[in-house]
Formats: C-alpha cells, structure tokens, sequence
C-alpha cells in the first residue's frame, strides 16, 4: 500500500500506461523471481510471488468501487479547455508544458486553440477532442450510408487452427480445409494469417510474402 501512494505521488507521467497498483505488483514480482528479498529457498519466492499477485487482484477489484477508485487508479485531469490552458492542473499533475505540446502534436494537434478538451487520463495517456469544427467528416455527416464490412475473424494463425474462432461463426474444421484447398493451398503451415468476414464468411489469406489472396 505505502508503494502505491509513492507511485500516487510521483505522479500520472511516471505510470505510462500502468495503474499504481499494475506497476508495484510487476515491480515487486520481478524482483522476488529474480532475487530473493531475505528468505530462505525457492519456496518462499513463490509464496511471495503469489502474495503480491492476490493483493493486486484484491486491489484490481476494489478500484471497481467508485470510492475507492479515486485512490487507486486516480482521476482525469483537464489540461486544456476550450482552447485555453489550465495552468493549475499541469501543475499539480507535474505535467510539463513540453510533455503536453509533444503529446498533442503526436495526435495531430499543433494548435491548441484547435482543442475543445485536453484530459491527462489515469493511465498517463493524453486524450484529445477537437473542436466540432474541426472534427473529421464521416460519411454519416455528408449523408452516405455505409453497409457493414463485417468482422475479421482469425482462422489460421502461424499455421494453426483456431478452433474457437471457428465455433463463432458456426464453421468446422472440414469447412475451413475446403475454403483453404479452394483458394489454391494444401499445407496449413504455408498460411501466416487467415481471416473468414463474419457477414458473408469470405476466406482471406495472407503467407505473409505481402502476395495475400
């Protein structure tokens, strides 16, 4: 726990995609598997180990409960509001103002007055909504309808079946070998990745030589 509010404390960007809790339990996890911290014998490694992986189970669910979460996890911060800067929240979050400037050019923004929010997310990433003027034009917005492509589902991964890929669009084994044999293969292990659209469960395959089928 005492970790946990350290982490707390040296703030969002030093969790860089990690809640306190994900980022003490690797910590101590990895030093326990690789040096024993006083013990005596393997033994106790893993009894620690598994100390440290219930606790950050217990504590996973306990962020569940909004009041609880605050502590655990944290809270987004706005760093930018309609365009303008908080500089109070950059501070106490010990944000830099370059950090901010080179997270949002990352996302496309060089101008922050192009920016209706800014928010520092518990997790350290940057999320960035553009004013709606400046927003991308879906089709929906120019009046298009789009029809539904269909989810790719994953067959044949490195050369293996995926059997429960399979069972979600109602399929068998002999079905995909036939899809496979029709597209012209025979040996399972020449296709790197295959894919059957959950719509009209269409076989795409890819050797993974960039000449995909």
């Amino acid at each position: 726990m005492v970790t946990i509010v350290v982490v707390r404390f040296m703030g969002k960007t030093a969790l860089a995609q990690f809640t306190p809790h994900d980022l003490t339990a690797i910590f101590f996890i990895v030093t326990i598997a690789m040096k024993s911290i006083e013990v005596k014998g393997m033994s106790y490694s893993f009894i620690g180990i598994l100390v440290i992986i219930t606790v950050h189970i217990t504590l996973s669910k306990l962020s569940l409960y909004n009041r609880l979460n605050r502590f655990v996890i944290g809270e987004p911060t706005i760093m930018i509001k309609h365009g303008k800067l908080i500089k109070p929240n950059l501070t106490k979050s010990r944000f830099s103002l370059a950090e901010l400037l080179s997270s949002i050019r990352s996302k496309g923004y060089a101008d922050i007055s192009d920016i209706q929010y800014a928010i520092l997310e518990p997790n350290g990433d940057i999320s960035v909504m553009p004013k709606e003027e400046l927003m991308p034009v879906t089709p929906e917005m120019l009046g298009y309808e789009r029809q539904y492509q269909g989810l790719p589902i994953a067959v044949v991964i490195e050369g293996e079946i995926q059997h429960k890929n399979l069972k979600l669009i109602h399929k068998d084994k002999q079905w995909l070998l036939n899809q496979i044999k029709s597209a012209g293969f025979t040996k399972l292990n020449t296709i790197f990745y295959a894919y059957v659209r959950d719509t009209d469960y269409s076989l795409v395959i890819d050797t993974g030589k960039g000449n995909g089928i």
